[in-house]
């Protein structure tokens, strides 16, 4: 799974704590997203390197094709409001 040009992807890795903080974060937000293990999928670690300057820095979070680098959970909702406002709950 590589980037989702509508919707939300996470891309972590297994015992990341950037990740599984952000993640607990976003639970609570009822986003829409799809979370990718870069560990397991080849395409995806490829992906998160190419926007993170050759390093496999996680988490990174694409929303609507818009990529961000470790980002705060603010940032990631400012980015759904901006690229992705379908992925809000109603």
């Amino acid at each position: 799974m590589t980037e989702d040009r509508d919707g939300m992807v996470v891309y972590w890795r297994p015992g990341c704590p950037y990740c599984m903080k952000l993640r607990l974060q976003l639970r609570f937000t009822r986003l829409r997203y799809t979370g990718v293990n870069i560990w397991r999928d080849p395409e995806a670690a490829a992906f998160v390197r190419s926007v993170a300057d050759g390093n496999e820095t996680v988490p990174t979070v694409s929303v609507a094709g818009h990529a961000m680098v470790n980002p705060s959970k603010r940032e990631v909702l400012d980015a759904v409001r901006a690229h992705a406002p379908q992925l809000e709950a109603s």
